[in-house]
Order: C-alpha cells, then structure tokens, then sequence
C-alpha cells in the first residue's frame, strides 16, 4: 500500500427500514472488524424511519473505531441544533462522528413543518453551505481548554475562552456561543455527497466538505471530478490535500443467488443512473484496486444491495484480500474518524485569531 496515498473505504448501513437498533449494531460491527473508515446512515423528511442520528449514537457505545456519519438534513432544521446534535455524538462516540449535508426540496416535506415553501436546489445549497459554516463556528465557540471544573474556586469554564459566533446567514442567524463543549476532533468530520446536488452542491463540497461522495462510469471520469474538486478547494483557500474523495458504488454480491445487474466488473458496462457492481467479492477487491491504483479516487463508498449478505462478503472476502495484498490496512490506525482518514485536527478558528494566528 502506497505511504502518501492509503486506501480509504467506507460503507452505507441503508436499506431496508428497521426499528430496532440491533440490525444497525450488527453491521456497524461487520463493518469495524474490516477495520473500514466510517459507516453511513441516509435519512430524510422525504421518507418514515427513524432518525439516523440517533441511531448512530445509540450503537455508538457497541463500537470502539468505526466512524459513524448520519445524514442530517440542514433545511428546515436550525442550525444550532445541527450543531450540537452531531457534536453531542462525537462526544458520545469519543471522536468518531460526522455528519452528511442533506436538503429537502419537496413541497410536501416543507408541509411538514409549514414554516417556509419549497426552494429551489440552488438556494437550498447555499444555505446548507451557510449552514455546514456556522456549524464549524459553533464547535470552536469553545476553545479546549475552556473548562475549569474547579471545585476550589466554583468555577467550571473560563469565559475568556467562549465565543459569540455572530453568524448571520440568508435565512438564519446565530449568536452562539454553543451549550457543548468543542468536540473531541475539534470538527467532526462534514461529508457532502454530490448524487443529484450538481454545480450548487459541489460548490458547498468544495468549500467545506472534508470527505466528498461522487458517482462516477469510469476510472477517468473519477479523476476528473477529483481533480476538479482539489482545484476548487484550493481556490477557497484550502489545502486540496485534505480532501477525501470516494467513489459511491452499489454492491451485489449475490453471484448466482440473483439475477445479475451490469456492473463495473471486467467486460461489464454501467448501470446507469448509479454506479453498480455486480459480481464476486475477488472481482470487486480488483477493480477497487485498479481504480484506486489509477488516481481515480481516495477510496470508496460502498452501499450493499443486500445488508447482512453483501457486508460479510465485503469484509471477508473482499477487504480480506485487499488485505492480503498490502493494499488496505488490517487495523484502525488511531481513535477518531479524523485519525482513520489521515485528516489533521484543526486549530480552533477563535483561539488562533486571538494569538495573531491563522483564522
């Protein structure tokens, strides 16, 4: 496995809905054993479930390294509370959360909260941008060494070291400062993916996202939007080289057990709209490989047609083999989310202002 460029995989816990919260312990279980990056959980008004978020932070304490990144849905929802919910689960899972920016765009999830219409896509990006901004203030509104807990003195946090954010946004404002403290990763980790988002939703990728999910048909057109993703990221004034983009690919690992679907296999074609694997768990171990060995990607995002089957398969036999070849690692190289993807902890934005620093 290359030094300067790791294999990262993650994978999508979604599927059928259950109400308990044993089938999604299970397989974020599976998923840890592989030694995979983080797991995901969709959610969206759109649709009856339960809420991913707390999902994830009830199978949080029946996991000690995988990442667990819900989607949480900025339209509709207030800001602050995005904020603290995701913080609260990165403290609950001792630095393993993040968060994937969701919209809603229907008429009849605006209905259900009847606060505002429906807005087009376009707006409902820059305000989750705005959001996905604000939200990063609000985790550095504390600095990390803003609490005392001094029995001595009764004092429990030092006010010099707690913000007021002042945000203020199209349809929102914030004062702050947050009711949590700075999370364990300082930033849980912000995942943007760009199915069906287009310009709007790549543009808020490239400003904020540490981990971006694309779709791609083939090899080069992977690298291409990678690429481009780096190249806007440094427009904004990031480091391009900390952005983690994964390909999204549906997996069936059925074989004869189904009908097989085209797939990105040798000598198969894509199933459009969404890149589909069809195949055998040696198959896709290879193609991950080739396409990852080719600059295509940082890694891959992988959504199992069948949960428990497809998972298993992918652990045992498919990362197994990546394994076996030096091509994927065989533990979690540190605590947090941010640790699994090579990601630095970042400077808290008030702190370094205050010192004459980097904002």
């Amino acid at each position: 496995m290359s030094a300067t460029r790791p294999l990262h995989l993650a994978v999508a816990l979604d599927g059928p809905a259950h109400c308990g919260a044993e089938h999604y312990t299970e397989l974020a279980g599976l998923a840890e054993r592989g030694a995979l990056d983080f797991v995901t959980l969709g959610d969206s008004f759109a649709r009856p479930g339960l809420d991913a978020l707390a999902v994830l932070a009830r199978i949080a304490p029946g996991t000690r390294r995988i990442g667990l990144v819900p989607t949480v849905t900025t339209t509709h929802t207030e800001p602050f509370h995005v904020s603290t919910a995701v913080a609260t689960l990165d403290w609950v899972s001792r630095g393993r959360a993040g968060w994937s920016v969701g919209v809603s765009a229907t008429e009849a999830e605006a209905r259900l909260f009847g606060r505002r219409p429906a807005a087009p896509l376009g707006a409902l990006w820059r305000e989750a941008g705005e959001v996905a901004d604000v939200v990063a203030r609000l985790w550095d509104s504390w600095e990390d060494d803003a609490e005392i807990r001094s029995a001595e003195t009764g004092r429990f946090i030092d006010r010099e070291k707690i913000h007021h954010v002042d945000f203020e946004g199209a349809s929102f404002r914030v004062r702050g400062p947050s009711t949590v403290p700075r999370p364990p990763q300082g930033r849980p980790i912000t995942v943007v993916d760009l199915t069906g988002t287009g310009e709007p939703g790549r543009r808020v990728a490239a400003r904020h996202a540490d981990v971006v999910l694309v779709r791609a048909a083939s090899p080069e057109e992977a690298a291409r939007t990678r690429a481009l993703l780096r190249r806007e990221a440094a427009g904004h004034g990031r480091d391009p080289g900390s952005l983690r983009v994964l390909v999204s690919l549906a997996v069936d690992l059925g074989e004869s057990e189904s009908v097989p679907h085209p797939g990105l296999g040798a000598g198969r074609r894509l199933a459009a709209p969404a890149a589909h694997f069809s195949g055998g768990p040696v198959e896709l171990a290879e193609l991950l490989a080739r396409w990852h060995r080719g600059g295509a990607a940082d890694g891959f995002h992988l959504a199992p047609i069948a949960p428990h089957r497809d998972l298993e398969r992918i652990v045992n036999g498919t990362v197994a083999l990546l394994q076996h070849r030096g091509l994927f690692r065989t533990f979690h190289p540190g605590g947090t989310l941010r640790e699994h993807l090579g990601l630095a902890r970042p400077a808290n934005q008030y702190a370094t202002a205050a010192t004459g620093g980097p904002a």
